[in-house]
Order: structure tokens, then C-alpha cells, then sequence
């Protein structure tokens, strides 16, 4: 039920976004795109999320709870080891895994270590955070920019 619920919110919040000329819909745990091909017929094709895309979301999801912590002032908890798989996940489009994807991803990942490890200064680590996965995004697929930007603590 979970990942039926991760699928529905990357659909609604901004994945699609990214691809041109296609009708996206929820279907069961995958996305169904519906292009028209050259004969001017619908073509449907089933589409699923890559690691990196559940990656990304699942990393939204746990800075969103974060995000409430640390504005409770609550106990931050341990780093989420399952973040530093941003370097070796599979991209949707792998051509997108380049020296600016890997130097943004390793911002993303010392802001959100520090968050940890410097827990009085959280806020400004994970805004830190916040704004590696806005530059990247700004170069790579900006889609996403106006959901990650709610991420920020004012």
C-alpha cells in the first residue's frame, strides 16, 4: 500500500513533469504514459519508477519528517544510511549521472550528515540540503523544484 501511495505522489507532485508529450495516469503501483505515435493511435506504455526516482522520493518523505523535527525541536535521530545510495542508484536517464550529478549529490549527502552531527545548526544544514537537490534540479530536471523548495525551514 505504501509504494502504491509513493507511486501516486510522484505522479501528482512532479516526476511527470520532466517528460514532454505524454498523458500520464495511476495505474496499480506503475504510471501508465499514453503517447500517439506516428499513425496518429494512442500507444500505451507502462512505466516504472528507476531506483533513483523511488530513491528520491523516499528521500523527500524522510525531509519532510525532518523538517518537523527539527521545527519541534526534537530529538534529530541517525543519519539515513539509505541516502548515500544517490551515488549508485539507476537514473531513468542515465546520461543524467555525470561529474555535476555526483558533485551535487555529494553536497546533498555532507548537509545532510552534518544535520546529524551538528544538530544545533540543523536548520541551516538541511536548508543546505535543500538547496544541492535545487541545483541540481535547476541543471537536470526542474520539475520538481516548486515541491523541493517546501522543504526549506524559514
Amino acid at each position: 500500500m505504501k509504494l502504491l501511495n509513493l507511486a501516486f505522489l510522484v505522479f501528482l507532485l512532479g516526476l511527470p513533469s520532466c517528460q514532454k508529450d505524454k498523458i500520464v495516469e495511476q495505474q496499480d503501483e506503475n504510471v501508465v504514459e499514453q503517447t500517439i505515435d506516428s499513425s496518429g493511435s494512442e500507444a500505451f506504455e507502462m512505466y516504472e519508477m528507476s531506483e533513483m526516482a523511488a530513491l528520491m522520493e523516499q528521500m523527500y518523505v524522510d525531509n519532510q519528517r525532518l523538517k518537523d523535527r527539527i521545527i519541534k525541536g526534537d530529538t534529530i535521530g541517525k543519519f539515513p544510511q539509505h541516502f548515500v545510495k544517490i551515488h549508485n542508484a539507476v537514473m531513468t536517464d542515465e546520461n543524467d549521472k555525470d561529474a555535476f550529478f555526483d558533485e551535487q549529490a555529494q553536497k546533498f549527502i555532507q548537509a545532510q550528515e552534518l544535520i546529524y552531527k551538528d544538530p544545533k545548526n540543523a536548520k541551516q544544514h538541511f536548508n543546505n540540503g535543500v538547496d544541492a537537490c535545487i541545483q541540481c534540479h535547476q541543471v537536470k530536471c526542474s520539475g520538481p523544484i516548486p515541491r523541493i523548495k517546501k522543504l526549506y525551514i524559514k
